[in-house]
């Protein structure tokens, strides 16, 4: 079925505008983005398979361009680019209310940051949130890609860029593609080495995060950093 075959207060733009973003679903709101379908396939059914190719939001979060290309109807390039700036600026919103504010104040902000960076990538990933002394973001840093399985993190790296934004604290975070945030002996095996690294930097490690789509764990949270 159109947009058009639609009932006026079940179109997407006509619903969100009545009764705000938060009533439409997942597929309404790309369809939106999307405008228009293929040849024999509406706007909404299309949305629909976009998300079902990435695994839903997480992954379409994480979809690159070449991604999105492999998909029936964004191999043109005004649609591609217009999914890929919206995503860029969620990212660079989220790192923005980071910088402004000390981030132990806002830890949903974090999960949600962390989340739309690694959530839905297809191999493990360990990331560096550097901060400044009253603990607001300078930079995230993606430093180490790994397998599926494993990734090799090496603390002289994270120190060397520890020292180039003169930090004075980091939140580590890496994903498990698996789905499971469950730190593993070796998660935790390797927050004690580069906590103890940092600390002859008088860097401070505020937390590690493990997240993956629709999760996230804070070993801070769950006291696990000592």
């Amino acid at each position: 079925m159109t947009l058009k075959n639609l009932p006026p207060d079940a179109r997407p733009r006509e619903k969100l505008l009545a009764r705000g973003p938060g009533a439409l679903g997942d597929a309404e709101l790309l369809a939106l983005l999307l405008r228009t379908g293929t040849a024999g396939r509406g706007v909404l059914q299309m949305a629909q398979e976009v998300l079902d190719a990435f695994g839903g939001l997480a992954g379409l979060l994480n979809a690159s361009a070449d991604d999105l290309r492999r998909i029936k109807g964004l191999g043109g390039s005004a649609k591609r680019a217009e999914l890929v700036a919206v995503l860029e600026l969620a990212r660079r919103a989220l790192a923005q209310q980071l910088q402004q504010r000390p981030v132990l104040e806002t830890p949903a902000a974090v999960r949600d940051c962390l989340q739309l960076h690694l959530a839905g990538r297809p191999h493990e990933v360990f990331a560096v949130l550097f901060l400044d002394a009253r603990h607001r973001l300078i930079a995230l840093e993606e430093l180490f890609r790994g397998t599926l399985t494993q990734s090799s993190v090496y603390p002289r790296e994270v120190a060397l860029r520890a020292l180039h934004h003169h930090s004075a604290a980091v939140i580590l975070a890496h994903n498990h593609p698996s789905g499971s945030v469950a730190p593993s002996a070796a998660d935790q095996a390797l927050t004690r080495e580069l906590t103890a690294a940092l600390a002859l930097l008088d860097v401070r490690v505020l937390d590690h995060w493990i997240v993956a789509p629709g999760a996230a764990l804070s070993m801070a949270e769950q006291g696990l950093l000592s």
